[in-house]
């Protein structure tokens, strides 16, 4: 048998539930994996919450690491003893085994631990679309990003500076100022006392940003529009404080201004594409350009206090579970 975390009804943190259940034998296509580390993202709120509908009862999480238990009839991807992490597939990441499909599997390379790749599957890998295709970055820039001390964005504010990217960062706090500005970030606004569209124009000498990346959504949509340069790019890969609704007449109003919500299935498949992003990532740490440790870690029975924490605002960096 073995443990995961279950919702039968939507709701908050208290919804969700340690059962016993089968785990199985791979089949045809499959892999069963032993997780190690299991990443809590933001994501996994909408879904708990009922935001991103899911049917119910259901598992929770789609990032973990960990290692390859068995394999299915046909699966070449991966063998037994295999380090592996994924960030697609169905939910379920909250247990601590599993079987998936063997094509969502991403290789391990030696020198990378699994606590660091728990921090990077997701969140890394995210960063490498939104920055790498989604607006190419190609160094030199000067970039607007929100919630820059948050999971997602300690490593962006890394590979920003690794690729010579000029990278002003959003956060609430003077305390998550500190970690951003640690992390390489160029220039941090504080939220709380800074009116961020004024400070943009400061810093850019009045023109505005090419690209905004707002993981922040309703709160912060106005002020990423007035951040943008004409015929800026705003890149809304989040709604933490929710959803982004626009009349598009605003888009012309604010300077012509692009309007992208990627997801990350539509830049990580197919599997090509998976593994050359996640050698890019795994390049940059590697090299020692990246650095990511979990910030927090919690026990897989206590997934309701690791929702709490994300949820309050209070954390900084990668939250994960450890089975």
């Amino acid at each position: 048998m073995a443990r995961a975390i279950h919702f039968h009804q939507t709701g908050g943190p208290e919804v969700l539930r340690l059962e016993q259940v089968e785990a199985g034998e791979p089949g045809p296509g499959q892999a069963r994996v032993r997780h190690t580390y299991i990443a809590v993202n933001f994501i996994d709120i909408y879904f708990r919450t009922g935001r991103y509908p899911l049917a119910l009862p259901n598992g929770l999480g789609s990032d973990a690491v960990g290692v390859v238990e068995a394999v299915g009839p046909g699966v070449t991807e991966v063998k037994p003893g295999d380090r592996v992490g994924y960030l697609l597939g169905p939910q379920g990441a909250y247990s601590d085994v599993r079987v998936m499909p063997a094509e969502v599997l991403i290789p391990l390379p030696d020198g990378v631990s699994d606590a660091t790749a728990s921090t990077l599957m997701m969140k890394g890998m995210t960063a490498q679309y939104l920055f790498r295709q989604v607006y190419p970055l190609k160094g030199g820039e000067t970039i607007l990003y929100h919630a820059a001390a948050g999971g997602v964005g300690l490593i962006a504010c890394q590979w920003a500076k690794a690729l010579g990217v000029r990278m002003i960062g959003t956060v609430s706090t003077d305390e998550k100022a500190e970690i951003a500005r640690a992390a390489g970030c160029a220039e941090v606004i504080v939220t709380s006392r800074e009116d961020i569209a004024k400070r943009v124009r400061e810093l850019t000498d009045g023109q505005g940003v090419p690209v905004v990346y707002d993981s922040v959504g309703k709160d912060t949509l106005m002020a990423s529009l007035d951040s943008l340069a004409v015929r800026g790019h705003f890149v809304s890969n989040g709604t933490s404080s929710g959803p982004v609704v626009i009349d598009t007449t605003l888009l012309a109003v604010k300077g012509s201004i692009w309007m992208t919500r990627p997801a990350m299935i539509h830049y990580a498949t197919p599997r090509p594409r998976m593994l050359a992003m996640a050698d890019e990532l795994f390049g940059l740490v590697q090299a020692g350009k990246i650095r990511s440790e979990p910030s927090r870690t919690y026990p897989l029975s206590e997934a309701a206090q690791a929702h709490a924490a994300l949820e309050s605002r209070s954390t900084t960096g990668a939250t994960v579970l450890v089975p």
